[in-house]
């Protein structure tokens, strides 16, 4: 599918624009690119995240997306093109090739635009992520000519994938180069080092001179063939006084490659007793390099499968009606308002609504619910989702970027794409930490230059190279981003959507929950729940009596007994003379049976007398249950009771809140008797009862009182306000109503023990990414002293350049391989959203806070 969301809708003022970047490798990396986009005028706020390499700017008036990507090459990196053919219907002229042109090269992003009469076809260049196909066909449209994405166009996801794929290529060749031409060179130099009989043998066959020549000849292949990337961005990036990890690679292996040269060569310019080669340290520095970001890369691309799963769930091609007969036509193709024919075990295409025929729909995927839900015309369907059983036909109502899987998806990138609080101290360290690693080196070369015994100038360049290699800040720039993609791609999976990344930070410091009751707590809709006929009466006879007079009714109370006559199978009779009196209840003749229902008040006001009902109001009133009474020819016939029942799953979703030693408070318009005994039930903490909807926000207001961190639940709908006042808002999503804009998380089932889960995730991954920066911070802050040599004069210990390589490679990968144990969370509940649970995993509860 297209990727969706690259800018909000219309590019209106205070648009974000979200671009791919290329070239990236280390957190100074991301800080000179932040700063650069700054930089650009009316750029109000600029998020680059290393692991998605995706930038976020936000514009206070018109986006200008062409100064983005110059200001993104000034600083040394580059946004991918991506490229489309769009088939093009209403072209008659020359003319018209020039106005389509015109439109799409007006769209911005746009680089290069080929539009051929002849074949109707346009070919079109774009900044990866500024400009999205749907925006090229809404310019063309606009222009007075029909556009769609040509069949074998290739979506923007694919073309990440195959983007990823050619640099994973390119890295394999590349590290097999470097460590074919490597062996031989440490073999040659090493091999005399550790094993004596391997120095006498090249001495005696080849000669040490040959043995440098040789040596020179094939680390000079593996410098600058595959080690020339290093250069190519390192050595620019000093010019522009802006150094980075290719900046350390590239001055340390050329300051050890560029000794041993002037050692083979012109040895008379050293002192006495410092002519020694360093070539090994040069080639191995580079080959360990590579394979470290080869492993990364690799890892890396398992943080994204999240959003490969979601992609995958959406077919290429729908089956539409046309007026000469159903066709298979590409997804981009289908319109509102076509007709989309589904046929048992196919995926739904788009969202839509049945128009005939009727099935079982898994929607697990969107609701987690596993039971297939039953579909018959006029009920909505879900693109993504799976038909079972029958064939069926549905009208479009949302396609492209408008379905809800588009939207999960957009989601999703969104907040991996974003930066948390904790973010802030790293890129304030990795800032400065490339210049300060700079400085360390030269004081290390200085100091070793002066103090150190001879060889002196080959010791302090040998360990100014080592305090060059080891102090890549590549682990610390990619701890946060990492898990953060990790953590919130498997939340997706779970069924919580994440809309802002900083929440997953926010939600691990919660200490109250409050939550709100209707559709939250409770299913959000009465249902009856008692039915007590006195003497003479049975309980069938009078539902079915008095659901055919409430089938009359538009009142909730009146629908919840018509339900529970219609799931008990009812027969309902003939409706004559209704009643309707406001505020007491109604009135009606069946099959010439008097029938009257309503309040105490309305029984009171009829003369019946409430002592003959076999139970009287003040339990049911105690359960939060409303009382109805019925009476049938002149006679009380029965009392009912219609209460919005608290959700199955409720209780044990509250129990584990309070496991994890949270405070649940309840925020409801209800009486406080009713409010009481709701919460009694449940063991809620708190109760603030009778607020109307604008008094949520105050109440809110009271919990946060002392200092503590406060969630709102709610359903998204009209808890707007209070969702967008708490600390971290959660909305309570029906499957369809996702696109919440006032909740910072999204919960897709109604289960509320997604917010346990959500909470759990958000302390988990918090941990994980608190884990890697420890780890990535204290191996810099060990590492770099033994580097410069502090432990020389105590124990003659020196870390070898190609040593230091090696680790520093394997700190990045250590740092992904921890983010990934992310992907085995399962949920802290058994909810029915974990479509991810994969038997055999360990379960892993979070900790009280």
């Amino acid at each position: 599918m297209a990727q969706a969301g690259a800018q909000t809708p219309g590019n209106a003022p205070g648009a974000r624009v979200n671009l791919s970047i290329e070239g990236m490798s280390c957190a100074s990396c991301v800080s000179h690119v932040e700063k650069a986009l700054a930089k650009v005028p009316e750029v109000t706020s600029v998020a680059v995240n290393l692991a998605t390499g995706r930038a976020e700017v936000t514009f206070r008036t018109e986006p200008d997306p062409l100064a983005l990507i110059h200001a993104v090459e000034e600083a040394g990196y580059s946004v991918p093109d991506d490229e489309v053919d769009l088939a093009i219907e209403g072209m008659s002229c020359a003319s018209c090739v020039s106005h389509v042109e015109k439109a799409l090269k007006a769209v911005p992003g746009v680089t290069e635009v080929t539009v051929n009469l002849a074949t109707e076809r346009a070919h079109v260049r774009f900044g990866r992520g500024v400009a999205t196909p749907a925006e090229l066909v809404a310019a063309v449209q606009d222009a007075g000519y029909q556009a769609h994405p040509s069949p074998d166009s290739i979506d923007a996801n694919s073309r990440e994938e195959e983007t990823r794929e050619r640099e994973a290529a390119s890295l394999r060749r590349s590290l097999l180069i470097a460590g074919g031409l490597t062996a031989p060179v440490f073999v040659l130099e090493m091999g005399g080092h550790l094993i004596p009989a391997m120095h006498d043998l090249v001495m005696t066959t080849i000669s040490m001179r040959a043995s440098w020549i040789l040596q020179f000849l094939l680390t000079s292949l593996v410098l600058f063939g595959p080690g020339l990337r290093f250069f190519r961005k390192g050595l620019p990036a000093l010019r522009r006084a802006a150094p980075d990890m290719n900046s350390l690679v590239a001055v340390g292996t050329l300051a050890a490659w560029g000794y041993s040269v002037v050692a083979t060569f012109m040895p008379q310019l050293l002192p006495p007793g410092t002519v020694n080669v360093y070539y090994e340290a040069a080639a191995v520095i580079v080959t360990l390099i590579l394979l470290g970001r080869f492993l990364e890369l690799r890892a890396r691309g398992r943080t994204s499968d999240a959003i490969r799963k979601l992609v995958g769930l959406q077919p290429r091609t729908a089956r539409v009606r046309r007026p000469d007969g159903a066709v298979d036509v590409p997804l981009e193709m289908v319109e509102v308002g076509d007709i989309v024919e589904v046929r048992p075990g196919e995926r739904i295409p788009v969202d839509g609504e049945l128009v005939e025929g009727s099935s079982y729909v898994d929607e697990s995927m969107i609701t987690g619910e596993p039971v297939p839900l039953a579909k018959a015309a006029g009920d909505r369907v879900v693109g993504g989702t799976i038909n079972r059983t029958g064939a069926f036909a549905a009208r479009a109502s949302h396609v492209g970027a408008d379905t809800v899987l588009a939207q999960i998806i957009r989601m999703v990138e969104q907040s991996q794409g974003s930066k948390l609080p904790i973010q802030a101290t790293v890129d304030r360290i990795t800032a400065w930490f490339v210049p300060a690693v700079m400085s360390a080196a030269l004081l290390t070369f200085v100091g070793w230059l002066i103090l150190g015994p001879d060889p002196a100038l080959g010791h302090a360049m040998v360990n100014a190279v080592a305090v060059l290699i080891i102090a890549c800040p590549c682990a610390m720039g990619l701890a946060t981003p990492v898990s953060l993609m990790v953590g919130t791609g498997r939340a997706a999976e779970l069924g919580v959507l994440f809309r802002r990344g900083a929440a997953l930070q926010t939600l691990r410091d919660v200490s109250v929950v409050a939550l709100d009751k209707t559709g939250t707590l409770t299913l959000g809709r009465p249902e009856l729940t008692d039915l007590h006929p006195v003497e003479g009466f049975t309980a069938p006879e009078v539902l079915a009596l008095a659901a055919a007079v409430e089938v009359k009714s538009e009142h909730p109370i009146g629908e919840a007994i018509a339900r529970a006559a219609q799931l008990q199978g009812l027969t309902l009779g003939q409706v004559e003379a209704f009643d309707a009196v406001p505020g007491y209840g109604v009135a009606a003749k069946v099959d010439g049976r008097r029938v009257e229902i309503g309040a105490d008040r309305y029984m009171a006001r009829l003369g019946y007398r409430l002592d003959d009902a076999s139970v009287g109001s003040g339990r049911l009133g105690r359960e939060a249950k409303s009382p109805i009474y019925i009476a049938i020819d002149g006679r009380l016939a029965a009392v009912m009771a219609v209460a919005d029942p608290v959700k199955p799953t409720t209780p044990e979703a509250i129990r584990a809140l309070h496991e994890l030693g949270l405070r649940v408070a309840m925020i409801t318009g209800d009486h406080r008797v009713t409010a009481k005994a709701v919460a009694d039930r449940l063991g809620i903490d708190e109760v603030i009862p009778e607020v109307l909807p604008e008094g949520k926000v105050a109440a809110l207001r009271r919990l946060r009182e002392g200092g503590r961190t406060v969630a709102f639940v709610g359903d998204g709908i009209n808890d707007a306000p209070a969702l967008a006042e708490a600390d971290v808002g959660l909305a309570i999503g029906t499957g369809t109503d996702i696109a919440i804009e006032s909740a910072e998380v999204v919960l897709m089932s109604g289960d509320l023990r997604g917010v346990v889960n959500a909470i759990g995730l958000s302390r988990a991954t918090i941990r994980n990414i608190r884990q890697s920066l420890f780890w990535a911070f204290a191996y810099n802050g060990a590492l770099i002293p033994v580097a410069a040599g502090l432990l020389f004069p105590v124990y003659g210990i020196l870390l070898s350049p190609a040593l230091a390589a090696g680790a520093m490679a394997l700190s990045s990968v250590f740092v992904v391989a921890n983010a990934l144990r992310l992907r085995n969370v399962r949920p802290w509940l058994p909810a029915a959203s974990d479509v991810g649970h994969h038997p055999g995993q360990e379960q892993a509860r979070p900790q009280a806070a």
